[in-house]
């Protein structure tokens, strides 16, 4: 099973992006988790850039949508809405088929951020009927340096915590197969 996780940071000591990383070494057998944390690299959506116009990064990006089985997002807040390099990626999937019914699941680095967040399920629910608004994971990482993430998610509160979001968006994905 292959798993896309999707920074909307472009910080380069993300927490999302930390978080997200420290995952990949707690994917299930059988699974493994690709992390693009390139968002801030990406050009600006325009539909004048779509089909045969569409830039060498974007169709990088969307080949690797369309080759996982899955997403995952974890995004910052950034004045209580999704950050724009990541409504720009939403902005570049939403009219294309790959993202259509592929399941999606969010994570968030931070105990607080609630409206981005709900803005962020509104949104992904549009994108895709099969966005698995019930299956999250919240840890509260804000502030915390990639080390320290990747040191807390291995404590065994948050690293059980990881495994079993991991196997159950597993499960959710073989049932939307």
């Amino acid at each position: 099973m292959k798993i896309l996780a999707i920074s909307g940071s472009a910080r380069s000591v993300s927490t999302n992006t930390a978080l997200l990383k420290a995952m990949q070494g707690l994917a299930p057998e059988g699974m493994t988790v690709k992390v693009f944390d390139r968002i801030g690299s990406l050009p600006v959506f325009s539909p004048d850039l779509e089909a045969e116009n569409t830039p060498a990064a974007i169709q990088v990006l969307i080949a690797q949508v369309a080759q996982a089985d899955g997403v995952i997002i974890s995004s910052p807040e950034y004045v209580r809405a999704i950050p724009g390099g990541m409504k720009n990626v939403i902005d570049w999937m939403v009219s294309r088929a790959e993202i259509i019914g592929k399941p999606i699941a969010l994570v968030h680095a931070s105990h607080r951020g609630e409206d981005m967040l709900a803005s962020m399920r509104l949104v992904l629910s549009t994108v895709s009927n099969r966005f698995l608004d019930r299956h999250f994971l919240q840890l509260p990482l804000v502030g915390k340096s990639p080390e320290e993430v990747a040191t807390l998610v291995m404590q065994p509160e948050f690293r059980m915590q990881v495994i079993e979001f991991l196997r159950g968006f597993s499960d959710e994905i073989a049932r939307c197969q």
